[in-house]
């Protein structure tokens, strides 16, 4: 097992030695495993941790990591998840102190928990559906859902690919919060006479090793001839909402319009590749395109 140390030692006026050492590991070590050898890296005696009835205490409220005062080592107490304890911030680590008695000594350690490839990127839908027009022009694009990796750094979302690519091709871009936007771009005529559905598979992939992916199925109904797209009459849209405004405040409206006739015309709204919190916030009307708050907004 890799291990990464690092010690530094202040002798403090009053008698007091304090100690500071620092180790890395990798998440998800099977319980016993060895985080270090305490007593050598901060020069201390077995004899001393035992006399001095060694103990350590944690900030965190689960205590992933004990000592084993006979034989001077810190020890994986339990398995160590880095997502649940950490989330996607970076880096990740437990801060823990160790005090001895007659003379009191501290000692704080600080344990770095790295992200190993446990995760696949996943999609929170198994299959999406579309129906476009064979009349649909070429460069038409359509917003596919973007999946999500637990994992952080280079064992994240790395890019995505989309097979077959008769018809379609797959467009990324980045969004404003960092994520990147997934489209499918229209690249040859539909022939709704010739296949009237069309079967994609969308394929995240992490860069991790081993490589871990996630894949959803994209299916295309192919329509006859209804060759206008719905445009909204801006291309972004602002708004401004208070903070602790009552649900159903209407925060916007957004518009669209379509210049075809009859059922072909008609037009709903949704929102679509976002992050979860969004839509527990913010909700649209599917008819008029009101945008309204549906959550709490605190920015706190």
């Amino acid at each position: 097992m890799e291990r990464q140390v690092a010690l530094l030692i202040f002798l403090l006026s009053f008698g007091f030695v304090l100690g500071q050492v620092s180790y890395t590991i990798p998440e998800e070590m099977s319980k016993g495993s060895l985080v270090g050898n305490i007593a050598h890296d901060l020069g201390l005696q077995i004899s001393r941790l035992k006399s001095g009835k060694a103990r350590i205490y944690t900030e965190d409220k689960a205590e992933y990591i004990e000592l084993n005062a006979d034989r001077g080592l810190l020890l994986v107490k339990e398995r160590i998840d880095r997502e649940t304890l950490c989330g996607q911030t970076t880096p990740c680590a437990l801060h823990l102190q160790i005090t001895l008695e007659d003379p009191i000594e501290f000692f704080s350690v600080t344990v770095e928990i790295n992200d190993i490839n446990d995760n696949m990127p996943a999609f929170k839908k198994e299959e999406m559906r579309f129906r476009i027009c064979e009349s649909a022009v070429i460069g038409a694009t359509f917003v596919l859902e973007r999946a999500v990796d637990l994992d952080v750094g280079v064992n994240n979302l790395k890019s995505y690919n989309l097979k077959p690519t008769d018809n379609f091709a797959l467009k990324l871009h980045n969004s404003a919060d960092g994520n990147k936007n997934v489209e499918m771009v229209l690249q040859k005529p539909l022939d709704r006479e010739k296949q009237e559905q069309i079967n994609l598979v969308l394929t995240a992939v992490d860069g991790g090793e081993p490589q871990m992916s996630g894949t959803m199925q994209i299916v295309i109904t192919v329509l006859d001839a209804n060759d206008n797209a719905p445009v909204f009459t801006q291309k972004t849209y602002k708004a401004t909402v208070t903070e602790n405004s009552p649900k159903g405040t209407v925060v916007a409206t957004v518009t669209a319009s379509d210049a075809d006739e009859g059922s072909n015309s008609k037009i709903t709204y949704s929102i679509t590749n976002t992050l979860d919190d969004v839509r527990k916030i913010f909700i649209v009307n599917r008819e008029n395109g009101e945008i309204s708050l549906i959550g709490n907004i605190n920015f706190e």
